[in-house]
């Protein structure tokens, strides 16, 4: 599952072959069918399920670096601008690429992609919320901190360049501030 989620990533849903998953993994074919009789879409699933433990626990770090959470979400944009860097500008959100090829295609992936940002807007909410913001706009800013920083990320991934996380984190941080 981390094979595929780390090809998925890097190559998309569409380049990216049960055959060099399994090759890269180092694992039989038949092992793969095996685990995922549904073949490719399962198994695009299940790695969409592995990115957002993955990132989840990245988010889980960043967020409890700082004690004001407008300052641990500016501590989580130079994180993703850090992870962008060593990776040579490559490795992006983890389910970008797969959930945008297979939209409205694909209803298996497309749960694990919808569950996935629920989980992460989960995340941020439950650490706005111990700031002592109140519900409703804590889900509120989660949906925009998760909304920003993907589009943040792509754009610094593009750009080759940390800037779009920078400004995005020290908007987000303003925008924290307000409310607590």
């Amino acid at each position: 599952m981390r094979t595929a989620s780390r090809l998925m990533q890097r190559q998309g849903y569409e380049a990216t072959g049960i055959k060099q998953i399994s090759r890269e993994a180092g694992v039989a074919l038949s092992s793969v069918y095996h685990f995922f009789p549904g073949g490719k879409h399962e198994l695009a699933a299940a790695g969409v399920r592995q990115a957002d433990q993955e990132f989840a626990d990245i988010l889980h770090r960043a967020l409890a670096s700082a004690d004001d959470p407008a300052e641990a979400i500016v501590a989580c944009t130079d994180l993703l601008a850090e992870y962008l860097r060593d990776s040579d500008w490559l490795d992006g959100c983890p389910i970008t690429a797969t959930a945008l090829e297979t939209a409205g295609r694909a209803p298996e992936i497309q749960r694990a992609v919808a569950d996935t940002f629920d989980h992460w807007r989960g995340i941020v909410a439950e650490r706005l919320l111990r700031a002592g913001i109140a519900r409703q706009d804590a889900l509120d800013l989660a949906h925009t901190v998760i909304n920003t920083l993907e589009g943040a990320e792509l754009t610094a991934q593009v750009s080759r360049s940390a800037e779009p996380l920078q400004i995005a984190g020290r908007h987000l941080a303003k925008l924290i501030d307000i409310y607590a």
